[in-house]
């Protein structure tokens, strides 16, 4: 039975090419960085990569001939600040930035004035990610437009309807099958569940390097102190000097000048 109470989408906000690849560089640099924990991204593993047969042969899983993205990047030290026109054009058709944009509005959603992954963007920067010709962002770029073709192929097999046709009841039973790993799907979902994983990582990722994202969870960044270094907090200090006496270190810890 065909549903008609599809789920309207708010706005989706325009991002120019300049802050969609500012963004892709940060998620890049962030892999790199251990404190950016919630900027790194992993390129996606096929569950084919582990041998696991009775998997590849469970359940429906698009069968697609992907071409990947046989373009030149712009090298390694991209300019964060001012970046260059990009080499490559972005990929998605617009139902598919539909999708992506539905799913990032369920992942984080606007609460009490904070905008959520699809107002800081999200969707375009999933956009430059998987259309970006490095080897990573192609592994990834398979991953997710099958997973994409999944989620309507799933719709139409259950209700008849597209993906974003379905009300939130029927969009979020999908979504319950694939949602919480592979632990918890049964095997015929393994695959769809792995690649909605990462899909998910990516959406977190492009949310959490935004700024407000990064407001959030506290992360400052590099910003200046204005007037003299007020140095740590007491606090810090005390937990300092107890982790250096807990080593025997207590003579490197630190004493005023005069004291």
């Amino acid at each position: 039975m065909k549903n008609v109470n599809s789920t309207r989408l708010p706005a989706m906000p325009a991002m120019s090419r300049r802050q969609s690849l500012k963004l892709f560089g940060l998620m890049v640099a962030g892999a790199t960085v251990p404190g950016l924990a919630a900027c790194t991204s992993t390129p996606s593993t096929d569950v084919a990569a582990n041998g696991n047969s009775s998997v590849m042969n469970a359940g429906h899983w698009p069968a697609m001939d992907i071409q990947p993205i046989a373009l030149k990047g712009y090298g390694k030290d991209p300019n964060l600040i001012i970046p260059p026109s990009s080499p490559w054009p972005r990929t998605l058709t617009q139902t598919q930035l539909d999708l992506v944009a539905r799913i990032s509005a369920i992942l984080v959603p606007m609460e009490n004035g904070q905008p959520g992954a699809l107002e800081v963007g999200a969707p375009h920067v999933v956009d430059e990610w998987v259309s970006a010709p490095y080897a990573s962002q192609q592994r990834d770029r398979d991953t997710i437009l099958r997973l994409l073709y999944w989620l309507d192929d799933e719709a139409e097999r259950l209700y008849n309807s597209p993906f974003l046709a379905l009300d939130n009841y029927a969009q979020m039973a999908i979504l319950d099958t694939i949602a919480f790993g592979t632990d918890a799907a049964p095997i015929a979902f393994h695959r769809p569940a792995q690649a909605f994983n990462r899909l998910r990582t990516l959406i977190l990722a492009a949310y959490f390097c935004s700024v407000p994202g990064s407001k959030e969870i506290g992360y400052m960044g590099n910003v200046a102190i204005a007037g003299d270094y007020p140095g740590p907090t007491e606090e810090a200090m005390s937990h300092l000097d107890d982790a250096l006496a807990s080593l025997g270190l207590t003579e490197y810890a630190y004493t005023p000048v005069g004291e």
